[in-house]
């Protein structure tokens, strides 16, 4: 929960920066437009109201249509959508769970602002509106998966990245063609055994090499090419490395080959 709503206020603070940006555009237009009678100022009032519109709905659909379906905030806190399906995430999910944070958030806050501005706004109609967005940011802390109602609707939830990442100093490439491993093959170990795979592949130790191949091919009952036992161990360490980051993408971890699959 910290994680997103620090991304959140990082994403505001880059929506507003870009939005003083255009102030300042808006503001030397209606210097030079003042001239040309009021209807020209109102079309620019206008511009900058499309554009704040724009800035705040598009900002968070552009980056999560993207290729790593995060938004610059959500990358600084190393957070991203995916589909609670496990499938591809779809362009309508990120334009449901988007068009829900206008509801949820900055359609109650403009609402205020205008009421503000037109010396509307009272104690009631002030509580009104903090009492609509509070029911909503508060909404994540009341279900099991913190999802917003944005979430809820699209099918897509925030997760955490792994921390860690698959290190190219220890897995090659040449192998991966020749290894093919079952789900069921990748089951068998957990993240302790990765970690001490790992560290056989660093030492590369020809005899740890020879033993610790011929027992993985044991116990997940290896009928495939044999022979090269460094590619073997290599091909399945980057198999199970990727099974176990998916898995802790959607928030399940196997520490060990004890604990349950």
């Amino acid at each position: 929960m910290g994680e997103r709503a620090g991304a959140f206020v990082l994403d505001l603070l880059i929506i507003c920066g870009m939005l003083f940006g255009l102030t300042l555009a808006v503001i030397f237009l209606v210097i030079g437009a003042a001239s040309s009678g009021s209807a020209a100022v109102q079309a620019v009032g206008a511009i900058w109201l499309l554009g704040f519109f724009v800035l705040r709905n598009f900002y968070f659909t552009a980056f999560e249509l993207g290729t790593r379906s995060a938004t610059i905030g959500k990358r600084v806190m190393k957070l991203r959508v995916v589909s609670r399906d496990g499938r591809r995430l779809s362009g309508h999910a990120v334009v449901a769970r988007n068009a829900m944070r206008e509801l949820e958030f900055f359609l109650p806050l403009s609402f205020l602002a205008y009421e503000g501005s037109q010396g509307l706004g009272g104690f009631a109609m002030s509580s009104a509106g903090l009492l609509w967005s509070g029911c909503f940011l508060l909404f994540p802390l009341f279900n099991r998966d913190h999802m917003r109602v944005g979430d809820l609707i699209a099918g897509t939830w925030v997760v955490r990245l792994p921390r860690r990442k698959l290190g190219t100093s220890v897995v090659g490439h040449d192998a991966f063609d020749r290894y093919v491993f079952t789900d069921q093959q990748l089951a068998a170990y957990g993240e302790f055994e990765l970690q001490k795979l790992e560290e056989v592949l660093r030492r590369q130790d020809d005899l740890a090499v020879i033993v610790v191949a011929r027992t993985i091919r044991t116990r997940i009952g290896w009928t495939g090419p044999d022979g090269d036992d460094l590619a073997f161990l290599r091909a399945y360490y980057a198999a199970l490395c990727t099974r176990l980051e998916r898995g802790m993408l959607f928030g399940k971890r196997r520490r060990d080959k004890h604990q349950a699959a």
